[in-house]
């Protein structure tokens, strides 16, 4: 625990600490997707009453009836939750009322140009302002750029006369959900956390570390929202790396996947990332991008951004056109070739395609005039434009001109991908190893 928690926390903050230590604190979620229903999920099983709040009356009918639609979430969990009274949902803000914390864990995507769309945080904070009161703490989980906290949320919730850090609490403590994984999730990643003042500091840190296991503080919100966007600022650009590398490796005949695995042997001064093709999820395709048009407002251009940014999103068009080169050399043409996509979800074993280089990839080839199927165990519908397609069962591939393994799902049986197409590129190394002739690399 910081310095800031051992500082004497004024009257409202003091109050609010005792009911989060003995649990009698009242925690509201706004926004209850793949972030907000996993925290709220926590803190429940913590033994705290937890109220979620979503503009969606389908969801907060889900949790009522104790129903999960988070793939990380067992229904049957839910529904414990719900039937002992520690967890529903509502559309009504005029809940806050009622609540001693709220979390604010509402998408934050990119426009069309590339600068932040804060319509999701501006209206959730408007309508928390309608209700806030003295003594609540109110923490921004959703991804954004620095400043946010305090030049976007902290005026709106002042302007009631309520002063942060005296009557009300606020704090910024970044998501690091990662779908669809067995060992990290919301109760053991570590949870970074920074206030407008030390007291709102010292109160989210006690708060967070009632439900999770590791509470990390830092001195201010600014610092814990720059911790999100370096986080994957970094991925995001280490991957944009092995993508230029890959191309490189291709035009010098050069196995890849090879030469990175080889690299990783060095215990030290490396650390291994691997191509694919593209970025996909709400995160590390989109956050980054939060930290350059906040660069661009204080004069500085972040080249590595924008140069990252542009061969990441410039991958489907290499595998398309990897694809085209493989159909040219047995003499076909990509226009009216059937094309079988392996995968729709923008990674391995979850359901989620929001920003799936699959989607891309798939749209490009229908704009290319090929016949395309798919195949995935998670998702077994795809909208695209005005058309839907419906994932097909791997027999499929025996009819097909090519196969393209795009999200390397467990679940695929690979032997009978391998038997059944007769032509296969392989973005994701899924097929290591295999030498069969008719299977071709990123």
């Amino acid at each position: 625990m910081s310095t800031a928690s051992q500082q004497p926390l004024p009257p409202q903050g003091a109050a609010l600490l005792e009911k989060i230590r003995n649990r009698t604190a009242r925690v509201g979620v706004v926004g209850l997707g793949y972030v907000g229903l996993p925290l709220a999920v926590e803190f429940a099983k913590a033994g705290f009453h937890v109220t979620g709040i979503d503009v969606a009356p389908r969801k907060v009918e889900q949790i009522n009836s104790g129903s999960s639609y988070v793939q990380d979430i067992p229904s049957a969990e839910v529904a414990d939750l719900v039937s002992r009274g520690l967890l529903r949902a509502t559309t009504d803000f005029s809940a806050v009322s009622e609540l001693d914390t709220i979390n604010i864990a509402v998408p934050t995507p990119l426009r069309k140009t590339k600068d932040p769309d804060m319509s999701f945080v501006v209206n959730a904070a408007q309508s928390i302002a309608r209700h806030i009161h003295p003594g609540l703490l109110v923490i921004l989980e959703s991804t954004t750029y620095p400043g946010t906290t305090e030049e976007l949320l902290l005026p709106m919730f002042e302007a009631s006369g309520l002063k942060a850090g005296v009557d009300f609490f606020l704090c910024f403590s970044p998501e690091r959900v990662d779908p669809g994984n067995p060992k990290y999730q919301t109760k053991n990643i570590p949870k970074v956390v920074g206030g407008i003042t030390p007291a709102c500091t010292a109160l989210g840190a006690s708060f967070y570390g009632m439900a999770l296991d590791t509470v990390v503080p830092v001195s201010n919100t600014v610092v814990a929202e720059m911790v999100k966007l370096l986080e994957n600022t970094f991925r995001m650009i280490n991957i944009g790396l092995v993508n230029e590398l890959a191309v490189m490796c291709h035009r010098m005949n050069i196995n890849v996947w090879e030469v990175i695995d080889a690299a990783a042997t060095k215990p030290f001064g490396f650390m291994p990332f691997y191509p694919g093709p593209g970025l996909g999820g709400h995160c590390i395709p989109i956050d980054p991008f939060y930290l350059s048009w906040k660069s661009k407002q204080a004069g500085i251009e972040a080249r590595f951004i924008e140069l990252a940014g542009h061969i990441n999103g410039d991958m489907p068009r290499w595998v398309v056109s990897r694809i085209q080169d493989a159909l040219n050399d047995q003499v076909k043409p990509l226009r009216n070739s059937r094309i079988h996509v392996l995968g729709a979800a923008y990674k391995r074993d979850i359901d989620d395609v929001r920003e799936s280089p699959a989607l891309d990839i798939i749209h490009l080839l229908l704009q290319r005039g090929a016949i395309v199927t798919y195949s995935d165990p998670y998702v077994p519908e795809l909208r695209l434009d005005s058309a839907t397609l419906r994932s097909q069962p791997l027999e499929a591939l025996s009819s097909c001109d090519c196969a393209v393994i795009v999200t390397d799902h467990r679940a695929f049986d690979y032997d009978a991908i391998v038997r059944l197409a007769p032509l296969i590129l392989d973005t994701r190394n899924a097929l290591k190893g295999r030498t069969e002739p008719h299977i071709l690399r990123l």
